[in-house]
């Protein structure tokens, strides 16, 4: 008797948006809260399969998201938007899933990505609100904003970041398997292990808020290493407030040694922004 043929695999594409205070960050880890462990639950509670999604890059314990996008593969045939409607139902409230579609076969949420962008938020006021702080580092340093944004612009362009990758670069570099997804967040499993990236554009701006001046790092390139955009934040606070100077950013870079740079910024104030996808870095299609 011949056995009724299995259903076809759907490839699918979700961006999600979430708070990452309460959670051990993105990768699912024993007896630990995690994003991916969330929405793995959340996929098998409502669809009766549970496909381990995967980002676009692992963000940290207390890292947040505004524009994650997650990629797995389905036999259920559900229409996107009762997907969607059914996975924020069954999700907690901080996490949401911002649009759901099918995707091609050959699409991965992690290797098809060109770009990505991220914002660093630091609060500048007196006094910072409780519904703000767990979103910001409040940093209330005299602070040299033009020396920020000089040292900002010095990072644009093609260089080894080796200064700025976690301090447990060397170690993730003998582990492929942990390693490689962990610190080379945009490499495919074929790529050789490498610090180089490129930064398309590093810009400081002051936004004006009711409660205060909030001052906004953005940074856009074709990758990031574990720690990369908080190690960058934490060492030009150092500019910004007199210790270090914006002429030292070459030489850090060309240290290619952790204690060069400056210290690691908390996590609470980093926001994955977005992911891009497409042909070329410089005019890919952002988000989902």
């Amino acid at each position: 008797m011949t056995e009724p043929a299995q259903p076809a695999l759907q490839n699918w594409k979700l961006t999600l948006a979430y708070d990452g205070t309460e959670f051990r960050g993105w990768q699912v880890q024993p007896g630990e809260r995690t994003i991916q462990g969330e929405l793995q639950a959340a996929l098998g509670r409502v669809t009766g399969e549970s496909p381990l999604p995967q980002g676009s890059g692992r963000t940290d314990a207390g890292v947040h998201a505004l524009g994650q996008v997650a990629s797995f593969a389905l036999a259920a045939p559900i229409p996107a938007e009762n997907l969607q409607r059914a996975l924020n139902r069954t999700l907690p409230a901080s996490i949401r899933i911002l649009e759901a579609g099918t995707a091609p076969s050959a699409f991965h949420a992690r290797h098809s990505a060109v770009a990505k962008t991220y914002e660093y938020r630091i609060f500048r006021g007196a006094i910072c609100p409780p519904t703000l702080a767990r979103y910001v580092y409040t940093c209330s340093w005299l602070m040299n904003v033009a020396a920020l944004q000089e040292s900002a612009r010095l990072f644009e362009g093609k260089h080894d970041f080796l200064s700025f990758a976690a301090t447990d670069f060397d170690l993730t570099t003998r582990n492929l398997e942990s390693g490689l997804e962990r610190d080379l967040e945009m490499n495919p499993p074929s790529a050789p292990l490498t610090t180089i990236k490129t930064i398309y554009s590093s810009d400081w701006e002051e936004r004006e808020t009711e409660a205060g001046t909030l001052l906004v790092y953005r940074v856009r390139g074709s990758g990031f290493l574990h720690h990369m955009v908080r190690n960058l934040v934490g060492t030009m606070l150092e500019v910004g407030r007199g210790k270090l100077r914006a002429s030292q950013i070459p030489e850090i870079l060309a240290a290619r040694c952790r204690d060069a740079a400056g210290p690691t910024a908390p996590a609470r104030g980093l926001f994955l922004v977005s992911v891009e996808y497409g042909d070329r870095a410089d005019g890919p299609q952002i988000g989902p």
